[in-house]
Formats: structure tokens, sequence, C-alpha cells
């Protein structure tokens, strides 16, 4: 049976109420928070540091390369996609690692769908990048 969440008035105004930040001092405050997230993969993840430096050669090469806007979008989109895959599954994996060392299946599951997120968006990446460029190749 699953639990109502915000169903009555006084627990929605409770959320539209939570302390904290608001207007431009919360976003300040999430871009900082962003930043941080950003920095920490950059330091912590070496599959995020290898998908930025890809990314930093496809997006340029994707407006080289495109014959029409729609091509460039399409290859810089595919190009980027994998970036917030990849700072999803960090998370998903830090979160997890917190919750404890033992090994449990719910654990596993949790980390290897994170993984298979990305590893679909680097398959996306490898195919529509197959399919734009090889046929403009001399061959």
């Amino acid at each position: 049976m699953q639990k109502e969440v915000a169903n009555k008035p006084e627990e929605s105004e409770e959320v539209a109420n939570k302390p904290g930040k608001k207007g431009i001092a919360r976003l300040i405050a999430a871009a900082k928070y962003s930043s941080e997230g950003l920095t920490a993969a950059w330091r912590n993840e070496e599959a995020f540091r290898i998908e930025v430096i890809l990314a930093i050669f496809f997006v340029p090469f994707a407006l080289w390369v495109g014959d029409t806007p729609a091509e460039r979008a399409v290859l810089i989109a595919v190009s980027l996609v994998v970036l917030p895959l990849e700072l999803i599954n960090s998370a998903i994996e830090a979160t997890v690692d917190r919750i404890g060392a033992e090994k449990h299946p719910l654990a596993k599951i949790a980390k290897d769908t994170g993984s298979a997120a990305v590893a679909v968006a680097l398959l996306m990446w490898f195919i529509v990048w197959g399919c734009i460029v090889i046929p403009k190749l001399p061959i």
C-alpha cells in the first residue's frame, strides 16, 4: 500500500513554506551546490573526467561535421547527455555507499541500473555519430 504524500492542505502548506533561502538567494545557493557537485565529480570520478574531455572535443567537431542545424544539435545533444547521467550515477553510488558497506541485492541493482543508464547514453552517442558521420566519409 502506498503512502499518500502532501495530500492534506496543511501538509502542502508545510512543504511550500519550508524554511530556507528564497528567491535570488536560493538560486545563488543552488548554483554553489551545483558547482560543488561538478567539482566533486571531476575530482572523484575518472569516467566523468574522460566524458568531459570527450565532450570538449566532440561538441566543436559537431559544429564542423554537421551539415544542418538539426544535425549539429543532435550531435551536440548526444555528446552532452552522458554527462548528467554520469552525475546521477555518481550520486546513486555515493548514496548507496553512505548507507552501508555490506553487500545487498538492492544496492547492486541501484548501482548497476545507474551504470546501465550511462552505458545506454554512450551507446546512443556512438550510434548517432556513426549514422551521421560514416555516410560522409569518402569510402
